[in-house]
């Protein structure tokens, strides 16, 4: 049986957990110990460890923060962190048929997996530029909320009463722009890597359109990248009530041809939508 390997890559924010978990549900192997539940995912990350840590590795040893929220490159991979990918990738290749994983790093290393693993189907995630970058500003500014909310009665009482609302506007006028620049720099680096790959090695999914298009990407996955799996509802994983509103980000962008950017390259990577 040919071994069979899928690469899920998206933004931060852009549903790839969501998309993860429903995978695990429908027996797609995404790594055997993931990452715990936390504020903005409650119901789990669905990130291999193995490959979170790695990543996080590679970014640190680049100066570039480990959460990949960054508009800055991996300008050169050293011997060693070539060779620690090549040996997590043979790991799973020697104990699974088919296996994936998700993390969105990923796709600032998408050129050395492609390398590495050529024959690698990729489920590329899209989400609207504005939602992605309203729901890290309303993660982030959580992890801040909750501290003070943690607090004695009328330290929490002054915080939100008299506090919390200009303390947020500010974190959005400093931290919006840089959450675009981020979402750019991911979306480039994913058109560039399926610029150069063959057209059936892989699928844009808008991330909007999932709860009804499910089984369109189960079949795509499953009669056209022959993963053995069995079929589940999108809908059981997905809770509506766990999407916000987005944010009016373009008050706090200040070089407005960010969002110029951003625009067009959402519309060329929509474009590649085939399901």
């Amino acid at each position: 049986m040919q071994k069979r390997t899928l690469i899920i890559a998206g933004m931060h924010r852009s549903g790839t957990s969501l998309i993860a978990h429903w995978l695990t549900r429908c027996g797609m192997q995404l790594g055997e110990k993931l990452v715990e539940p936390g504020p903005g995912n409650p119901d789990g990350h669905f990130e291999d460890v193995e490959f979170l840590k790695m990543h996080e590795e590679i970014l640190a040893s680049n100066n570039l923060p480990k959460t990949g929220l960054t508009d800055g490159h991996v300008d050169a991979f050293s011997i060693y962190e070539k060779e620690k990918m090549k040996s997590v990738i043979r790991v799973k290749q020697q104990l699974y048929d088919q296996w994936g994983w998700k993390d969105p790093r990923t796709c600032m290393f998408l050129d050395v997996y492609k390398e590495l693993i050529p024959d690698a189907c990729y489920l590329v995630i899209i989400r609207d530029y504005r939602s992605v970058t309203s729901s890290l500003l309303r993660r982030e500014f959580k992890i801040i909320d909750r501290k003070y909310l943690g607090r004695k009665y009328l330290s929490r009482l002054i915080w939100l009463i008299f506090r919390r609302a200009r303390r947020r506007n500010a974190f959005y006028r400093i931290n919006t722009e840089a959450y675009l620049k981020v979402w750019i720099n991911y979306t480039r680096d994913i058109l560039a890597c399926i610029k150069k790959l063959p057209p059936e090695a892989f699928v844009v999914v808008n991330y909007d359109m999932l709860s009804k298009e499910d089984t369109c990407v189960f079949g795509h996955l499953q009669n056209k990248w022959n993963f053995t799996l069995t079929y589940s509802k999108f809908k059981d994983v997905f809770k509506e009530n766990l999407i916000g509103q987005d944010i009016d980000i373009n008050p706090y962008i200040t070089n407005k041809s960010l969002l110029n950017q951003a625009k067009e390259l959402q519309d060329e990577l929509m474009g590649y939508m085939s399901l």
